[in-house]
């Protein structure tokens, strides 16, 4: 039976990669008792997947796994012996069993996130909003990806404009704005919130200190019929 968990991962627990956070969860599932399967074969493993891992230095407020249990036991017993020895920066939040459907790694298609940045220059929020309107009409936003192809890594130019879904300006005091963006995440897609950065600074005037961005995934989302929903 699988079990679909909505966790935390917050604060100085950003800095943990995403091998270690698997392993966090491997050594308290043992220290909580919860009857998770394992693989067969000479060296079994845990049966859990998280969907989507966040890149090193990225908290959030949502982030999802899930897990094959042995047998069942209840969300509110799974909750309270996991809080219990996790640390207080990767927490539980809910929980619930799935009668059926796809794994949460395929499932995701969109993720929800918050960005924190200085510019270089003053702005009103019209104006930001201005510049943010050109910057989406354009026909294409161009990056340029590293990819592997045999042992060699090679450049390669993508259009991401069809993966950003929108843009709000939650907050813009002095030179400092914060701004919450949808991106698509997932086998359909996939944009990390820097190179969306980094192509809004080249692309854009906004001119911004690329180093005083701080990432917060807020959620993520599955999509059917062109609407996006929460899979728990």
């Amino acid at each position: 039976m699988i079990l679909r968990v909505k966790f935390t991962k917050k604060n100085y627990l950003r800095y943990i990669s995403h091998l270690d956070l698997m392993r966090l969860f491997q050594r308290n599932f043992r220290r909580a008792g919860i009857p998770i399967k394992y693989s067969e074969g000479f060296n079994p493993h845990p049966k859990f997947s998280i969907a989507n891992p966040l890149s090193l230095g990225i908290e959030s407020e949502e982030e999802y796994m899930d897990i094959d249990l042995e047998t069942k036991i209840s969300v509110e017993d799974f909750k309270e012996k996991m809080n219990k020895v996790l640390p207080k920066d990767v927490q539980i939040l809910e929980s619930v069993y799935l009668k059926k459907g796809e794994s949460i790694s395929s499932l995701i298609s969109w993720a929800f996130y918050e960005i924190n940045f200085d510019i270089n220059r003053g702005l009103d929020k019209l104006t930001l909003e201005n510049i943010i309107e050109e910057w989406l009409n354009l026909d294409e936003i161009i990056i340029t990806r590293l990819r592997k192809k045999g042992k060699n890594r090679v450049e390669k130019d993508e259009d991401i404009k069809t993966h950003i879904g929108n843009i709000v300006i939650k907050k813009l005091e002095d030179n400092n704005i914060i701004i919450d963006v949808l991106l698509r995440s997932g086998d359909k897609g996939n944009l990390k919130p820097m190179d969306f950065m980094e192509a809004l600074n080249k692309y854009s005037s906004i001119n911004i200190d690329m180093d005083s961005i701080m990432i917060k995934r807020l959620g993520l989302y599955a999509e059917n019929n062109n609407k996006i929903y929460k899979p728990l």
